[in-house]
């Protein structure tokens, strides 16, 4: 098995791809071993000393470290990634995913398909390919708020990306939006 290593726009994350579809569906991200309970390969990298985050794509692991080298980390998760592999053993053992629900006012769904169309067939693709993921969260007021994942957590670049890239997007397709935010920042 050969897994090949590419850097992202967040020097603290590091791409994994093993070869092989890592999930069908989805992205899951994991910020600590608390949450990462119900995946064993997860699990295994939040046991190397270092490893701060673990996020699952399609067909990649992205990891995050707490400011460690790299060229002591990486041979550590490329092992626990080919064992986990090699071992046949489940991605998830216990695949029910703690969903956080979406909040919109029922008046603005059409305005939040359409902003879900564009984030999903123009932005996430291209996310992707950096190591994350962003998603939709919520709508009010004009204002949309995303979930950054992965590599996109903590990014130096992440509030470029939101703020001049995804915004001027939004805004120029969508007349509603006058802002975009992390979903850290909304008021629930």
């Amino acid at each position: 098995m050969f897994i090949q290593t590419e850097a992202t726009p967040n020097p603290a994350t590091l791409k994994f791809l093993p070869g092989r579809d890592v999930m069908a569906d989805g992205t899951r991200d994991f910020r600590d071993a608390e949450t990462a309970a119900s995946s064993p390969l997860a699990l295994q990298l939040f046991a190397i000393d270092g490893v701060q985050g673990v996020f699952f794509g399609s067909d990649f692991v992205a990891v995050t470290n707490d400011g460690s080298d790299w060229q002591i980390l990486k041979p550590a998760i490329l092992g626990a990634i080919m064992e986990h592999y090699l071992s046949g053993a489940p991605l998830f053992t216990n695949d029910a995913q703690a969903a956080q629900g979406e909040f919109f006012d029922e008046a603005d769904s059409e305005t939040v398909e359409t902003i879900k169309e564009l984030i999903e067939t123009r932005v996430r693709p291209a996310v992707a390919n950096d190591g994350g993921d962003i998603t939709f969260r919520g709508f009010r007021e004009g204002i949309v708020y995303l979930d950054m994942k992965g590599a996109c957590a903590g990014c130096p670049s992440s509030t470029a990306t939101l703020k001049h890239g995804i915004q001027n997007l939004l805004k120029h397709f969508v007349p509603d939006v006058i802002e975009v935010r992390p979903s850290s920042e909304a008021a629930f």
